[in-house]
């Protein structure tokens, strides 16, 4: 059976803002709960307010960020992407505003976490069944009406973003992907800007420095094989990327990772 893990918005982050705050993307579906405070979140090619009894469902391999404030709590549960739930395909923001609902929604959270911290016999398929309640809770608050007809800048987002997803780890540029989609690099960035506040050449940064920092500081892949794997053309502009960006060497942003003797 394919582990569910329910972990809160900091534990995502916890080797730095920039693993939610970077735009990327997740190899696994999150659900998250939000209990406590504001923040800005990056989905569905668009950038959104998010608060306090706010869900967000945010499917396998879509480009996302979120940056919550100091005060700001949600937890996140990683389904893994053949995990065998009735989950929706796109992306959800649900505010929630019924206090029934949220409390049922905090519920299934906590006993999900204290399934998962007890670690008792069959605890994986309880995690399990109390991963479908919540799937089941989430298309129980899903909008009766279909989801409005998407504009054209929001459709040519959409699509930017998912071939950063695709495309992020080659040396394609932000004006390859321009052409690909049929438009003017100044054009896509206009849009992309209205859209998400970030330009088209910041979202492809942004993708490229995640999958950069993820690599060095969960492995010990050598940085010049990083550096050929994200498409760039040699070690030393690699380095040179990450400095600017960090104002770190990779070597540094590695050594920082790795726990203390």
């Amino acid at each position: 059976m394919d582990d569910l893990r329910l972990v809160t918005l900091a534990q995502l982050s916890k080797a730095g803002a920039w693993q939610l705050e970077l735009a990327h993307d997740r190899a696994e579906h999150l659900l998250i709960w939000i209990t406590r405070g504001q923040g800005v979140a990056l989905i569905d090619g668009a950038r959104r307010g998010i608060g306090t009894h706010n869900t967000l469902f945010i499917p396998a391999r879509n480009l996302m960020a979120i940056e919550m404030m100091r005060n700001g709590f949600g937890q996140a549960l990683l389904i893994p992407d053949t995990a065998a739930l009735t989950l929706p395909r796109m992306v959800q923001h649900l505010r929630i505003r019924d206090v029934t609902a949220q409390n049922e929604l905090t519920v299934l959270f906590e006993a999900m976490g204290r399934e998962q911290n007890a670690a008792r016999p069959l605890h994986h398929s309880a995690m399990h069944a109390y991963g479908e309640l919540m799937a089941i809770w989430l298309r129980r608050h899903l909008p009766d009406d279909p989801a409005p007809q998407q504009s054209a800048a929001r459709r040519l987002v959409m699509a930017y973003c998912e071939r950063i997803v695709h495309d992020h780890a080659n040396s394609t540029s932000m004006a390859d992907h321009a052409e690909a989609l049929g438009v003017t690099p100044t054009h896509l960035t206009r849009v992309c800007r209205a859209e998400t506040g970030r330009t088209a050449a910041a979202l492809l940064t942004e993708r490229q420095l995640h999958a950069a920092q993820q690599l060095l500081i969960s492995t010990d892949v050598p940085v010049q094989d990083i550096a050929r794997h994200l498409g760039f053309g040699s070690a030393a502009y690699f380095t040179r990327f990450i400095q600017q960006h960090t104002q770190k060497t990779p070597t540094a942003l590695r050594r920082m990772a790795k726990p203390a003797a």
